[in-house]
Formats: C-alpha cells, structure tokens, sequence
C-alpha cells in the first residue's frame, strides 16, 4: 500500500473520532433547518499529523484483529498528544472495555475536558473519579451533568463508597448535602444521599429522607430502597402494599415483581411467592434464575414434584448444572432416599457446590455405617480435586466426630496434618476434637501453636479462653485471652458470650449477665441461653432464667447444655 492509499484509508477508518468544527453558540436549530442542502457547509475535521495518522490507522488494524492491547495503548498515546475529543472518547470506550482502569480515567479526563459540553463525557470523568476513590473531583464533574439536565449517576458515587473508610464518606456525604442546598428537590440526589445514609447505618433516616421526597415517574430505584430499609427495620408488612402499589402502576418492570417475591420469602410467605415467581417465569421463560428460584421456593413449600420438575429442567438446558443436582440431592433426602441423594451428590463438579456436596455425601454414608466407604470416596475425590484436599480432609474428620466417630477423626487429621503441617484450619479441628476427647493438653498445644503463627487470631484466643475457663480453674489466664479476642472482635457473640462466662466463673454476676445479654441478643443460640439462663438463676433472678431456658428449648429441644444445665441446677432435665 502506497502512502497515499494508507492516509485515505486511515482519514476513512477516523471520520468517527475527528474534531467537528464548531457551531456558533447561539444556533438555535441545524443548519439543515435554516439554509437550503445546496448552501450548507461542508463538515470540517481537525488536521492531524501524518505520525498520528499512521498511529490511529495501526490501532484500528490492531483492533480488527484483536490487539486490543495495542489499539489501547496507541489511542492513549494519540489522546494525550492531540487532546482531541473524540481520539480520547475513543480511546476511553476501549480502556473500559478491557477494563484498563487508569487509562480509562485519564482518557476520560482528557475527553470531558475537551468536550465541556458533552454530558457523557462529564459523566464518564465524575465515574471513573469515583472509582479511583475521587469522590470530591467526582460530584464536580457530575454537577455539571446536573446542571446540564443530564441523567447523573448519584447512586453509583454513593454506592461505590460502600466499602471506604468513615471519614471519606462523611465527606462525600457533605459533598451531597451542599448539592442538596442548591437542587433540593433533585431526585437523583436524594437517591444518592438515602444510599449513603444507609451505609452508615442510618436506616431510619434515609427513609424518612425517601419519603419526604417521594418518586418521580418512572423511578422504580428509590421504592426498593424504601422496601428495603423498611424490611431491615422490621416493618415488612409495610413494605408488601407499597412494592404492590408501585407494581399496579408499572405492571412489567421485572426489578420489583422480583424483589417483592423475594421479600415474600423472607416474610415467610413461602406460597404466596411461589405463586409470584411462577407468573414471572411464565412472562421470562428463558430467564433460569427465576427457574432456578422457583425450584427453591418448592424446596421451601415442600412441593417436591414440583422443585424436582424445574431442577430437571435446569439440567436439560445445561444452566445451574451444579446447584440442580445438589438440590436434588437435598429432595431426595427430604424423601428419606438416601440412595438417589447419593447418585446426585456424585454429579456435582468442582465450583461452590462441590464441597457441600461431598459433605453431604460423606454425612449420609457414615451415618448409615458405611464409614469405609466414605473414607474410600473422599479420598478419590482428594486425588481427583487436589486443590479440594485439604477441606476435604476436613469434612472427614467433622463428619465422622459428629457421628462419635472420634478416634477414626483423629487418624484423618493426623494423616492431614503430615501432609499440610502449616494449615491452621486442620490444627484448630484437632485441637476441637481434643477438646472433646478431654484431652486438654493437645488441645491447648495446638491453639498456642496457632496463636504463635497468628497472634491476632481471635477464634483461637477466644476458644483457648472459654476452654480454660469452662474446663479449669485458670480464670485470670482465662480472662486474659477471651478479653484479647474481644478487643479484636467486640461485637462476635461468640467472645461476648465467653467473656460473660469467664465473668461468671470469677463471681462478676452483674457484669456476666450484661455480656450475655448482648451475646444472646446477637446470637439466640442454645449454648448462650444456658450460660444466661445459669447467671440469672444464680443472681436469684429464678422466673427469667426458666423463660431464657424455655425459649431456647422451643428453638432446640434437645439441646444437651440445656439439659445438662437444669438438671445440675433444678434437679431435673424439664422445666
């Protein structure tokens, strides 16, 4: 190709991405409205060097054939040189497309700086700000989308703050509130400014600030997050009649027939969303989440034909392959089959659901007496997944302690341990199964082991302390350990409630029983409610302790702490 063929080709390849010349600001219409075809003038580009041709016309080549690497990096090149609009808008869509994060911004600076009144490139500058953790650079740009009566995106600058540190949100969220001064009836804005109040845990005021500023038209956003805020306040039933009047007016939009079927389930409403999801996959056939939502829902019903009708279908079209045979496996359990749980457990492959099921698997085996057999598979599938090997010793040992199956346990995990002597996960599940052999000695040797390694290592600090407290007499020791776990973990249940029990053993009733009452709070389990049930009795608070007990025996009727409890404390296992 001769030079001249090459600049042609290369002017033709780029008509897309030259500079227009501009209008006069005061144009009120096209040229076209205004002159006759004959007197309008020619479109004019912007004059470009030969290198720069040569550069463009190499990236575009290079795209065609899938080097989208070089294409980038000449598109970059050429933006920064030129600070032409359309080069960097141009190179900004392929910096996004491969998810080139820095080339992305500058390009993207480089275009809304050329192009002010671009509201998509301001748009484009104030996201890729945000992401890049920007956030006051970021509404500057998006101001000016707003100022242009553009669609902002408020939401993403808030929502992509989620996970920063307090200090940038508070300042983002003054960055909201000046723009609120100005624009107080912005939607977008109070859409924005509700997300980050939720973030902080402020959910009674980003609904009051939704509701003070209801939806415009068409804006389905705000009344999900309205749904949800009034469902994390435990006020669903208020949330039901507002997604339904908001589905009255817009009948098709998929985002909240879905959310209030899901909200349905999570009311407890089990056939009410069933009948949800099935109208909704009558409307999406093609859609196999909502299939594979319905089959759960099923589950949940206990419509078995019915789940097992849409997990096979699932299959058939080769979707959620993984998730369909694990469930059914769970049915076929459901049926007291343990046979066709077994056959389809064996079908899930490697992914999510590989580990739940080879547990599955490896529960129904040993507890049918078919320990060997078990053993035989897991290790088959260890030699089959290695990257599996060491959870998979692990469902073996927990699987065959959970059966009483303790010294068979120890030998799996001994064996593990040979083989991946630096796991910790392998030495805190010997150290639990020593605790419950009363071997005591090995069980602290390998939590201090672990502790050595990780210092910071609060399961372990904490498990040591309520061990030393519940089993020994080694209180201040005791009371050391849980009280550093708790200051790496102050709000886990778990340390709470260690914590109040170490408090109990040292005579600190009143101190023992505030723990516990925040532990049980956070986490009503059966263990909890023995250990307050026990502080309450002895603080001579008898009638609470029986209603403490009584809850958690509703809740876990054959709890042995509990029962255990109550005898050693009433002379009897019942209330």
């Amino acid at each position: 190709m001769n030079r001249s063929s090459a600049l042609l080709l290369a002017f033709a390849l780029l008509q897309g991405c030259q500079t227009l010349a501009p209008e006069s600001p005061d144009a009120k219409a096209p040229a076209a409205e205004t002159a006759p075809p004959e007197q309008a003038k020619p479109t004019v580009y912007g004059s470009f060097s030969q290198d720069t041709v040569y550069s463009l016309l190499t990236a575009e080549l290079a795209g065609q054939r899938n080097r989208f690497d070089i294409a980038l990096d000449n598109y970059v090149a050429q933006a920064i040189k030129t600070q032409d609009a359309g080069i960097s808008e141009r190179a900004f869509r392929i910096a996004e497309y491969l998810g080139a994060d820095q080339a992305a911004l500058d390009t993207a600076l480089i275009w809304a700086k050329n192009a002010p009144e671009s509201l998509d490139a301001q748009r484009a500058a104030a996201i890729q700000l945000a992401r890049a953790g920007r956030y006051d650079d970021s509404m500057n740009y998006m101001e000016k989308v707003l100022q242009g009566q553009g669609d902002t995106h408020f939401d993403f600058l808030a929502l992509s703050a989620a996970e920063t540190d307090q200090e940038t949100r508070d300042g983002l969220q003054k960055s909201f509130d000046r723009l609120l001064l100005k624009y107080p009836d912005n939607s977008q804005l109070v859409f924005g400014k509700a997300l980050l109040l939720q973030q902080d845990g402020n959910a009674n005021a980003a609904l009051e600030l939704l509701e003070q500023h209801p939806p415009e038209a068409g804006e389905i956003a705000p009344v999900l997050l309205q749904a949800r805020l009034l469902q994390s306040l435990d006020r669903g039933k208020e949330a039901l009649p507002l997604l339904q009047k908001t589905i009255r007016k817009y009948p098709d939009d998929k985002r909240l027939r879905l959310t209030y079927a899901r909200m349905l389930v999570e009311q407890d409403r089990v056939e009410d969303a069933k009948v949800e999801f099935a109208s909704l996959l009558q409307q999406y056939p093609d859609d196999d989440e909502l299939r594979y939502s319905l089959a759960l829902v099923s589950l949940e019903a206990k419509a078995w034909n019915e789940a097992e009708a849409y997990l096979q279908e699932l299959i058939a079209r080769g979707s959620r392959v993984d998730s369909a045979h694990l469930n059914l496996g769970r049915l076929h359990e459901e049926r007291n089959d343990p046979e066709g749980a077994l056959i389809e457990y064996a079908q899930v492959g490697p992914g999510n659901d590989y580990l739940p099921a080879q547990l599955r698997q490896a529960d129904i085996l040993i507890a049918n007496g078919r320990a060997t057999e078990a053993s035989r598979r897991l290790a088959a599938a260890r030699e089959a997944q290695p990257d599996y090997a060491i959870q998979l010793y692990l469902i073996e040992a927990e699987t065959l302690g959970n059966n009483n199956k303790d010294a068979q346990a120890l030998q799996v995990l001994q064996q593990a341990i040979k083989l991946y002597p630096d796991d910790l996960n392998l030495l805190y599940t010997r150290a639990m199964l020593a605790e419950k052999r009363d071997d005591l000695a090995q069980m602290e040797k390998d939590l201090r082991s672990i502790i050595s390694r990780e210092p910071e290592n609060a399961m372990a600090l904490n498990a040591l302390g309520y061990t030393l407290a519940d089993r020994t007499t080694r209180y201040a020791e005791a009371k050391g350990l849980i009280e550093k776990a708790h200051q790496i973990n102050p709000e886990d249940p778990a340390v709470l409630d260690s914590l109040g029990w170490v408090n109990y053993r040292l005579g600190n009733l009143d101190e023992a029983e505030r723990l516990l009452r925040q532990a049980l709070e956070r986490f009503p389990d059966h263990e909890v409610a023995a250990h307050l049930g026990e502080v309450l009795w002895v603080n001579g608070k008898r009638r609470e302790a029986r209603q403490v007990w009584a809850k958690a025996f509703e809740d876990q009727p054959d709890s042995p702490i509990l029962r255990k409890t109550l005898l050693r404390l009433t002379g009897s296992e019942t209330l």
